[in-house]
Formats: C-alpha cells, structure tokens, sequence
C-alpha cells in the first residue's frame, strides 16, 4: 500500500471511528440530559488550563466558530457555562465552567468510563499513547498545509471568520 494510501485509510478509520464515537456518546450521556456535542465543548473546557473563548474552542478541537458559539449559547441558557470578560479581547468572551457545568461533564465521563476501560484493555496503553501522537501530529499537519496560501486552489476563496 503506497503512502497515501495509507494516510486515506487512516483518515477513513478516523471517520469511523468519529461516528461511533459521537453516536455511543450520545447514546451514553442522553440521560443526563447532554448531547456528544455539548460534552465536547464541556470537556475542551474542563482539561484547558485557562478560560477560553468560543473561537479558541472552535480552533482547539477542529470545529467551526459558529458551531462552538450556538453549543456554548445552549450551555448557557442551561447554567452549564458561563460568560466571562477577556482582558484580551473586549468582544469574545471567555467561556467557563459552571459548578453544574463541572458535575456534567464529571458525570458524562463516570458513565462512559467503562467503555474508556474496554478501549483500553483492548488496545493497550502504549498503543493508545502512539496513537494520540500519530492524530496530534496528523492535525498539525493538516492545519500547517491549510495555513500555506498555496494550498488553496483557486476556485476556493477565503471564508472570513
């Protein structure tokens, strides 16, 4: 199998994988009234060692700025988050936990920990810790080659954020 070959099989196996992952999630974690979507923008929150604002969110986990803002507006209206001044920036607000924020999320991660444990025994610890290098690496990349100007074909023009 050529390189690139195997980059489409990785990147298929990904998509996967995402799919399975976003519908177990949602399946796990309805009763606690969240979406695989809401916990996700609740976990970048929970594991980020500052606030962040919504366009942060987006970028760290390779969504749109839109979408994350429409999830993190719900998670407001439902006191799971809330809206803090950035000294960095006077309209994009800073996104924060909530202590009911905090206990969804805690919560969400107790009921799916037994499908964590069966991923794990199964694949193993050095397995998973390659693997987590390997799609780390896998979205730099793919960030950096979307950065470069000529990566751009010229049909497609500049989305503005």
């Amino acid at each position: 199998m050529s390189d690139q070959n195997e980059v489409r099989a990785l990147a298929l196996a990904v998509f996967s994988a995402n799919g399975r992952l976003i519908s177990a999630g949602n399946e796990l974690v309805a009763h606690l009234g969240l979406t695989s979507a809401w916990w996700q923008v609740l976990g970048a929150l929970r594991y980020s060692p500052v606030p962040l604002p919504a366009a942060s969110i987006a970028r760290n986990m390779g969504l749109t700025r839109q979408a994350v803002q429409r999830i993190v507006d719900v998670l407001a209206d439902k006191g799971l988050i809330e809206f803090q001044t950035n000294p960095h920036h006077r309209r994009a607000k800073l996104v924060v936990l909530t202590a009911a924020g905090l206990k969804a999320v805690t919560d969400a991660e107790n009921v799916v920990a037994p499908l964590d444990q069966a991923i794990a025994n199964k694949i193993g610890s050095d397995r998973l810790r390659e693997a987590i290098k390997t799609l780390e690496e896998m979205g730099c990349t793919i960030s950096e080659w979307l950065a470069r100007p000529q990566s751009r074909s010229p049909e497609q023009k500049e989305i503005p954020l």
